[in-house]
């Protein structure tokens, strides 16, 4: 029996992150001060300092002047798209012990829609896994305390605490008439991102279920290890599972696929000038010395795995096999903002395939679509909703769509997604349950 193959990473929903090391340029600065030299920007911030001078002299109690500060950066850069935010210092040390691999909590990968604590999907092997919650629960009280209202730093600080302590969560879940009450045990939480075992003897399966600062060195472990298993010769390929991954570093991506790929280019971002496109290419050379390569997504691979998933493709280098993926296909830097003062994850780019396919609110569609059977009661609940059904996020340069089945069966024997793959390493033809649209296929 396989692990169940849900991951998330810390707090950010399927965000593909770069990190600066240092706060925004000079230029920054000056390109802030011309614009608020225009008499519109002028009269705006002039309202915004009177709001707070306001709310100061005249609310019923003494206002905390930090928090007030701190509540208009929320507000203004929540409004922009649903990966922008804000980080407090707290914030901000979570944010990098998770990219470093180790945080301590629950286990699961949330983000906030209409006000309530959405959970993306459970950590393997972690404390929320164990509990059962679910990708798609709403978290709508924590100890007691309602999460309408607080942000979503606020909401992630109440899960955490000590280790060995517990936390009480209340859950809405979709197709259950009455809201479900789960008590969970804190445990540090080990971010193990790659493994991998061998398939009927001539297959390498390898499992990525999120990009931090360990994944490159996980996979080229895997490869390994599974050539020392496998004698060359006999090898027939290997399967990359990437299903409900949802995503993490644009560094780990690139050399994830430059792992599998011996040149070419693997993504380009591009920002809001031409100046600032920048790209990507493959280094280091193929560690599987072209052996065949299958790749399976489905609803719950975003970003990272999007870029991966898309590269390979586009240079004819992998097979996608499953549904279609996520649709996220933004940018977020990381800024640092000077000591004490956290930091912005601001999205900065859109990115795109080799071949030009820009994935935001699109997704990936795999060559051959291939549905899981979901048992009865999780019927309704095993889609997600995808990019472009989020409020607020970055139009599609094209058609939009949302939404496609992100179940992965806990037994590998039920997984007709990667009984597929095994079959067509092995040359078995193999017919897809459902024809790809052609206006969410990646172009060759």
């Amino acid at each position: 029996m396989r692990k169940n193959s849900h991951f998330v990473l810390g707090a950010l929903a399927g965000t593909c992150l770069t990190l600066l090391v240092a706060g925004p340029k000079p230029e920054f600065w000056v390109a802030a001060a011309k614009a608020a030299t225009s008499s519109d920007t002028y009269a705006q911030l002039n309202l915004l300092g009177t709001v707070f001078e306001r709310v100061r002299t005249d609310y019923v109690e003494k206002p905390d002047d930090a928090k007030l500060i701190e509540g208009a950066i929320n507000g203004m850069v929540s409004s922009l798209d649903p990966h922008s935010r804000y980080m407090n210092e707290a914030a901000w040390h979570d944010m990098q012990d998770t990219t470093h691999g180790e945080f301590g909590g629950l286990g699961i990968e949330v983000t906030m829609e209409d006000g309530l604590v959405k959970v993306v999907s459970p950590m393997d092997g972690t404390p929320a896994q164990r509990a059962g919650i679910m990708s798609g629960d709403l978290i709508t009280y924590i100890d007691g305390d309602a999460v309408q209202g607080l942000t979503l730093e606020q909401a992630v600080n109440k899960m955490k605490g000590p280790v060995h302590t517990s936390t009480k969560l209340k859950i809405e879940r979709k197709g259950t008439d009455k809201p479900i009450d789960v008590s969970i045990e804190r445990e540090i939480i080990q971010v193990k991102p790659v493994s991998f075992h061998t398939e009927s003897g001539d297959i390498g399966y390898i499992r990525i279920s999120s990009f931090n600062e360990q994944t490159t060195e996980g996979l080229h472990k895997a490869i390994n290890d599974v050539v020392k298993q496998i004698p060359q010769d006999k090898l027939a390929g290997y399967v990359l599972d990437l299903r409900n991954n949802p995503g993490g570093l644009l560094d780990q991506a690139v050399s994830v696929v430059s792992t599998f790929l011996a040149r070419g280019e693997v993504v380009s971002t591009r920002g809001r000038t031409p100046e600032e496109t920048q790209r990507y290419t493959a280094k280091g050379g193929d560690m599987t010395k072209g052996k065949p390569l299958v790749v399976l997504i489905n609803g719950g691979s975003a970003s990272a795995s999007e870029i991966v998933a898309g590269a390979l493709h586009d240079h004819k280098r992998a097979t996608l096999i499953g549904t279609r993926s996520f649709g996220k296909g933004s940018v977020q830097t990381i800024i640092p903002l000077g000591a004490g003062n956290g930091a912005l994850a601001l999205t900065t780019a859109r990115y795109f395939t080799p071949s030009g396919h820009s994935i935001q609110a699109q997704g990936v569609s795999p060559d051959i679509e291939i549905l899981q059977d979901v048992p009865d009661e999780l019927k309704g609940r095993s889609d997600t909703k995808g990019e472009a059904s989020m409020r607020g996020h970055l139009s599609a340069e094209g058609a939009e769509h949302t939404g496609s089945q992100a179940y992965v069966p806990p037994d590998e024997k039920n997984d007709k997604a990667l009984a597929a793959a095994l079959d067509l390493l092995h040359g078995v033809t193999v017919k897809a349950d459902v024809l790809a649209s052609p206006k969410t296929t990646v172009p060759n």
